[in-house]
């Protein structure tokens, strides 16, 4: 049966603010291989894309006299994984729900509207977050970083998640807080509803999107709207 309404939503920045253990994971891997460590803002512009993408950033922003290094395969494939086994274990230390979370995935689930996770997360890192911090029941389906052969900005992130759910296209929605939310959505033709002060270096104008949102609070409003239609 065709769901009357489908939303989509990231997980880093938009359900929960996972920037403290990402930056304790983070850190932790610099200090390991003789980097410098960031402070959470600073690794907040980093997250969005994984983990191989925020510890290449990292390093080219401070290190660029270690280029060998940041070129070696070897050596980024073992941060990367100290940086995943250790933030596997220490996934929610800090991490919290985005205000009002809480709240509209119930109020969603009593609209009988069917939700899913599209994160570049790695999946079993996500499904596992969601577990821990206690929302995992919401959700139907989680597409990660490593469920398909493509993740955001890829449109068919969000495509095949959709159609794994038996939804529609035109009945669905994005939510999330970065240009690899909006990017995607875009290009999969559903709408984007964007959250403010996300995991990304651009500003709000250089980010498509449908509605902006500071947090969950009133989001019921804006998502009766596509009830209605």
């Amino acid at each position: 049966m065709t769901q009357k309404l489908t939303i989509l939503f990231d997980l880093d920045g938009t359900l929960a603010d996972t920037a403290p253990d990402l930056m304790m994971a983070h850190n932790h891997v610099m200090k390991k291989f003789g980097y410098n460590t960031k402070s959470t803002e600073e690794i907040r512009s980093y997250l969005g894309q994984g983990a191989a993408v925020m510890i290449g950033r990292s390093i080219w922003g401070q290190a660029k006299k270690e280029l060998s290094k940041i070129n070696d395969p070897k050596i980024k494939n073992e941060m990367i994984k100290e940086f995943l086994n250790f933030y596997e274990k220490n996934i929610v230390v800090k991490s919290k729900l985005i205000k009002g979370v809480y709240e509209f995935l119930k109020w969603a689930k009593s609209k009988n509207i069917s939700m899913a996770v599209c994160t570049n997360k790695q999946e079993h890192l996500a499904i596992d977050f969601l577990k821990k911090i206690k929302i995992y029941d919401f959700f139907e389906y989680v597409a990660g970083r490593n469920t398909f052969d493509y993740c955001k900005p890829d449109p068919r992130h969000l495509t095949n998640t959709i159609e794994i759910m038996n939804g529609n296209i035109k009945k669905s929605l994005m939510i999330g807080d970065s240009e690899n939310d909006a990017d995607a959505a875009k290009s999969a033709g559903i709408p984007m509803v964007l959250l403010e002060d996300g995991y990304t270096e651009k500003k709000i104008d250089q980010i498509h999107h449908d509605h902006l949102i500071k947090d969950f609070i009133g989001m019921e409003k804006i998502i009766s709207l596509y009830l209605n239609d």
